[in-house]
């Protein structure tokens, strides 16, 4: 019993030691003291030193030393108020120096003011007031500051130093001066090592060459290569491009972009839509897949051109539009179908290229290839021209029948008023054609063959048929010419494959697309731990540009995907 009480009283005075120690260790020590004097009607409790002739004061408490001219010292409640040309000084880099500071040995939270700066060696911050909490390693303030490293210079109203990550967390008003661009936002999280940076909230960054505007993005200020997830747009060389997801690279000259993305032509008012695209600013291209489609105004009219892929090259005044594989175009009055589409500014030729298939209102042409041309003055529809096995086609609305038909070796038909008005088929050419008289009555069926033929039409309707060169025909009567008669070799009707709206340009594949899952829009992304993890590597995200055959361009592989 008396060994039990004895251990029990050992135990206590261990304790009672211990904690003697550690509250002696949380104690401000004086390193330097000088001209020590007592104010208890103002400073009770107090003891206040001021510098003598030799050194300013100093003082000491875990690991961190202070410097200055005026010290009022509270031993028992552990805290110190320093006056004059203030340096506190953390270990061998972070260094603070002010007019005044308050500081608590217990909570180890340092209050700065009057010109404040604080800097680790390779970084300044200055500003009014800084609170520094030396137990959770931060700093931080609320009245404005600015933070210079090797690279920018960053402004903000709020912002928090985070000393063990290097990370400085900009908030309000927040701006970025480096001579190629600026960024200007809401919040921004800078770490200082990779000179990376990770925008949250309305963030533009202007470079000489583009703009760039996110809700919530990456940029590498070292390299002006970066990304948005949120409300992302980059004004590119007279492009304005927009997606879910939208990487850009300055020196590599290329942005690409990933879901729902629109890329404006400013200078031709045309818009390419997809699910993924590139820019290449030197080739002046852009690449387009996945649902792309491709719309630009004529004569008041959107035109949508679709192709499995989409490329256009060239300067504004000599821009080509490529659609490759299942192209298909329409506009109200007009739609196609082919293999691929070819369509030039600088000539306003359009070319629809194997086994192509045009419908104007109720026409339907064919032909080996088929050539639309613009007037490049006026912008409306000039021409059109079906080159090679030549063949128009109508279904007769008024019998419901037949068809009337014309082919040739050529075709060349002409728009007045955007409407296509004459149509010329030339070389063996030959016609089948439902006559009826004014009382819609089938008077007979022409069945003629010549060297040309002239179909003058009104509302799509042939309204006059002139035959040229030794015309040789007659008009049957109905029942006089066999069905297997009424169709001229080459026939082939396409109607059901014919596009009667804007949203019929796309198939079943096109239509379900699964999205590529942007990183970081719907979930948290420890951003810190990432940055530690590849050593100052930048992350690209989803969209980050690829090899690809079709663009026939080298492009920087990237690793991982990243997001915000």
């Amino acid at each position: 019993m008396k060994r039990c009480i004895l251990f029990c009283a050992f135990i206590c005075i261990a304790s009672a030691k211990t904690a003697a120690q550690q509250t002696e260790s949380k104690k401000i020590n004086i390193v330097y003291g000088a001209n020590l004097i007592k104010d208890e009607e103002q400073f009770p409790g107090a003891t206040i030193f001021s510098k003598d002739d030799t050194r300013q004061l100093q003082f000491e408490h875990q690991g961190a030393d202070l410097w200055c001219d005026v010290a009022i010292f509270y031993s028992e409640a552990n805290t110190l108020k320093a006056v004059g040309n203030v340096r506190l000084q953390q270990g061998d880099s972070i260094e603070m120096n002010s007019g005044k500071l308050d500081y608590d040995g217990n909570s180890k939270i340092a209050r700065a003011y009057e010109a404040v700066d604080l800097t680790d060696g390779q970084m300044t911050l200055t500003t009014d007031t800084l609170f520094f909490d030396r137990e959770k390693q931060e700093s931080f303030y609320k009245t404005g500051g600015k933070v210079i490293d090797s690279a920018n210079v960053l402004t903000s109203i709020i912002g928090t130093y985070f000393m063990e990550l290097k990370k400085v967390q900009f908030q309000k008003n927040v701006h970025i001066d480096n001579p190629e661009y600026t960024i200007d936002s809401e919040q921004l999280n800078y770490y200082r090592t990779t000179k990376n940076a990770y925008m949250y909230g309305p963030s533009t960054i202007i470079g000489e060459e583009y703009t760039i505007y996110c809700e919530r993005g990456f940029y590498d200020t070292k390299i002006e290569q970066g990304y948005g997830v949120k409300n992302t747009k980059i004004n590119y060389n007279n492009r304005i491009i927009e997606g879910d997801s939208v990487f850009f690279d300055k020196a590599t000259s290329f942005a690409s972009a990933t879901n729902n993305i629109k890329v404006t032509d400013t200078v031709n008012n045309g818009v390419i839509k997809a699910h993924y695209a590139e820019v290449f600013k030197e080739k002046d291209s852009v690449f387009a897949t996945k649902r792309a489609v491709a719309i630009s105004l004529v004569q008041q009219d959107s035109l949508y051109i679709h192709g499995d892929t989409l490329m256009v090259t060239g300067k504004p005044e000599a821009r080509v539009l490529r659609a490759f594989r299942n192209a298909k175009f329409y506009k109200t009055d007009m739609s196609g179908k082919c293999d691929s589409i070819h369509s030039a500014e600088a000539t306003g030729i359009t070319q629809l290229i194997t086994n192509p298939v045009l419908w104007n209102l109720d026409n339907q042409m064919t032909g080996d290839s088929i050539h639309l041309i613009s007037d490049l003055e006026t912008e409306k529809m000039d021409s059109l021209r079906v080159i090679n096995n030549a063949f128009i086609t109508a279904f007769d609305t008024i019998g419901k029948k037949g068809y009337n038909q014309a082919k040739g070796k050529d075709l060349f038909g002409k728009f007045i008023e955007n409407e296509l008005k004459i149509v010329d088929l030339v070389k063996n050419t030959e016609v089948i054609y439902y006559m009826y008289n004014d009382e819609n009555e089938l008077v007979g069926i022409d069945k003629t063959i010549c060297s040309k033929i002239r179909l003058e039409l009104a509302n799509s309707d042939i309204e006059d048929i002139t035959f040229f060169v030794n015309p040789e025909g007659k008009i049957y009567p109905e029942a006089d010419l066999p069905e297997e008669n009424r169709k001229l070799k080459g026939f082939i009707w396409r109607g059901d494959e014919r596009i009667t709206s804007k949203s019929e340009i796309f198939d079943a594949d096109d239509n379900n697309i699964i999205l590529v899952k942007i990183r970081g829009i719907d979930e948290p992304v420890d951003i810190d731990t990432e940055e530690q993890e590849r050593g100052g590597l930048p992350l690209a995200p989803n969209n980050a540009p690829k090899n690809n055959k079709a663009t026939n361009t080298k492009r920087p592989k990237l690793k991982k995907v990243g997001g915000v």
